[in-house]
């Protein structure tokens, strides 16, 4: 497995754009830690982001994997340019010349999808442990490392996602393309969704029950929204006379979905590989 992660990389090593590309992604993660710093002054009122709790143990699990898995196209043009310069340059057809097998070559992709998926939730581990240990109310080491659910839900949620992009790139073979059809495929499960929940089975939760195993929206419902947690928001809601009830839990169900679209991906794009003609 590191002969293939290592052929991967070397490919990698010698693409300016997806280096660019990533850097920015992670710096964008960094500007996160910019938040703490914004401040809105009203009169004699002084109003800072930081004191609202959005950093406090553990509820900044929550707030940065959400906020920086809104990020994670930028590393979704990598994966899917990666596949594309495969078919650009006819490295792929190379590969099979030298002696590796598709599922080798697909076996590689993969393990570039888990490689990037790895750092980037390592990274952002460690950006929300330093704003937590620098802003948070509450140190205390089980307060801390509760709710690290959100951590693993978005190292899931990453390598659902890039695997999506790989099959996309095997299956379209230009990135151009390939970004399009998952934009038309958001799309796509937002008019399902509308259309079950507006029209065919109005006032009932089929929709939401249906909803729940489309793959982006299973990827989306892994980590929830979080800022309707936050006391502010609460006691705002509640002065309104609205309650929220949801469930940000990370859920068995959810993760199961979207690990069986992963395999399903990482399968397809091997299968479309197998039958084609290269």
């Amino acid at each position: 497995m590191l002969r293939l992660l290592n052929i991967e990389l070397q490919k990698l090593r010698y693409n300016r754009s997806a280096k660019v590309i990533s850097i920015i992604y992670f710096v964008l993660i960094t500007f996160i830690a910019l938040i703490a710093s914004i401040e809105f002054n009203f009169g004699n009122i002084h109003f800072r982001v930081a004191d609202q709790g959005i950093f406090n143990f553990p509820y900044i699990w929550h707030f940065t994997t959400y906020m920086a898995a809104i990020l994670k196209l930028f590393l979704a043009i990598v994966i899917v340019s990666m596949m594309s310069n495969e078919y650009s340059y006819r490295t792929l057809k190379q590969n099979l010349i030298d002696g590796l097998s598709k599922r080798e070559f697909v076996l590689s992709k993969f393990l570039t999808v888990l490689l990037f998926a790895s750092i980037s939730t390592i990274f952002i581990f460690l950006v929300s442990l330093i704003l937590g240990l620098s802003f948070s109310d509450y140190n205390e080491i089980s307060i801390i490392f509760s709710d690290m659910e959100y951590i693993g839900a978005y190292f899931i949620k990453l390598v659902a996602f890039f695997s999506f992009c790989l099959f996309l790139g095997v299956l379209v073979k230009r990135s151009a393309f390939a970004l399009g059809f998952l934009f038309v495929w958001q799309i796509v499960e937002w008019l399902l969704y509308g259309l079950m929940k507006w029209q065919f089975f109005k006032g009932t939760e089929i929709a939401d029950n249906v909803a729940q195993f489309f793959p982006l929206n299973a990827m989306a419902n892994l980590i929830k929204e979080p800022l309707s947690r936050l006391g502010a928001i609460q006691s705002a809601a509640n002065q309104l006379g609205e309650n929220f009830t949801k469930d940000y839990h990370v859920t068995w169900l959810n993760v199961l979905i979207v690990l069986v679209w992963t395999a399903l991906f990482v399968y397809w794009a091997y299968a479309i590989l197998k039958k084609r003609d290269l």
